[in-house]
This record gives C-alpha cells, structure tokens and sequence, in this order.
C-alpha cells in the first residue's frame, strides 16, 4: 500500500472519529469476553471507568497499584497536558487492578501492561478494543479513544453528569468541544425539539 493510502490513517490536516460504546449490553459482553485474561480485561476495565488515554494507562507501574483499594486515588500525568490528575478508583477498577497483579510477578518499577515482547504499545491497545467491539458485534468505528470516550458519555447518559463538570474531567477548553467528543448525535438534539413545555 503505498504511503498515505490507508484508510485507517487520517490525511494531514484530517481526523478519523472514532466512537463511546454506546449499548451497555455490549460493555457487558466485553467483560465475559475478557473476565478470564486479566490484562485486557483492566486495560477495558480502567478505561471506561477512569477516562485515562491510552498513552496514560500505559504509564502506569505496579508501584503505583500494588497497595490499591476501593476509594484509592490514582494520580497520572498526562502526556497531552504535562498535568497531573488524580482519579478515584471504584470497586470494577481495582478489583481488575488486583486481578492482574495476582496474575504474574511484577517488580515495582516494572509497567502494568506488559506484552510477550516488552510494554504494550497505543496502537496495540487500538487494535484489541476494535476486535472486542467486532467480536461482540458492533459495527462503527472504535479504538483506543473509545474507552475514554465510553465513560464520558455513560457519565453523561446513566449518571446524568452535567457537561461543565465532564467538560473539566477531560479537560476540554470549551462545553462544545466536550458535546463533540461524547458523540452527541443529531437524533439526540432532534429529540430535544420534540419535547413539549
């Protein structure tokens, strides 16, 4: 293929989008589906449950971990923004977190996430959220970002949390920017129109 024509690839100036899970029985199917290999099911698990990137979980050593529990705080430093943010763990997050512990001997300073042939890289993380969003048959466009952008919106939808504070949980500059990002569809604001007063 020659360069700049894959199509999983945006053009230069250009992004591809990609999408939250947005049917909690597909969330749900993911997790049987991972309940038994213990790192991605804490790559999915933490992802949608602290709305860290990719890059950020990532980061993570098991020094920062080993000692975690239920109402622990988490504290990153973003790669984007070079600021920390301190997150608190609930109950899904750190019991994942203590399965893959137990799962494998890891020194203090050794990463979370380690592969057959070292750290686990974006573009892998990329690649296994869209085989588990294939396998458990969504169609639409789905990554590494989906798991981030999955807390955002089921915040939003099951938690009823208003933009501003979602807006300043991702650290977005504009409540726009944080509508966009959730995947507000044109159906959703259609709907507000049909609500009589």
């Amino acid at each position: 293929m020659a360069k700049g024509q894959n199509p999983n690839y945006p053009r230069k100036g250009s992004q591809i989008k990609v999408e939250p899970i947005r049917d909690k029985r597909a969330i749900t199917r993911i997790k049987k589906l991972l309940e038994d290999i213990p790192r991605e099911n804490c790559i999915f698990t933490l992802g949608i449950n602290t709305a860290f990137r990719a890059n950020e979980l990532l980061s993570i050593r098991a020094q920062q971990v080993h000692m975690i529990e239920h109402g622990s705080y988490l504290d990153i430093k973003q790669k984007k923004t070079k600021k920390y943010r301190k997150v608190v763990l609930n109950q899904a997050a750190t019991d994942a977190i203590q399965q893959l512990l137990a799962s494998r001997d890891y020194a203090p300073d050794d990463l979370l996430f380690q592969g057959q042939r070292g750290p686990i890289t974006v573009p892998t993380v990329n690649r296994m959220v869209k085989e588990w969003c294939r396998n458990v048959g969504l169609k639409g466009n789905y990554g590494s970002h989906t798991l981030r952008k999955t807390w955002g919106y089921w915040q939003r939808k099951g938690n009823n949390a208003p933009v501003p504070v979602l807006m300043e949980a991702f650290g977005h500059a504009t409540q726009k920017q944080t509508l966009d990002y959730l995947g507000i569809e044109e159906k959703e604001i259609h709907e507000l129109y049909l609500y009589e007063i």
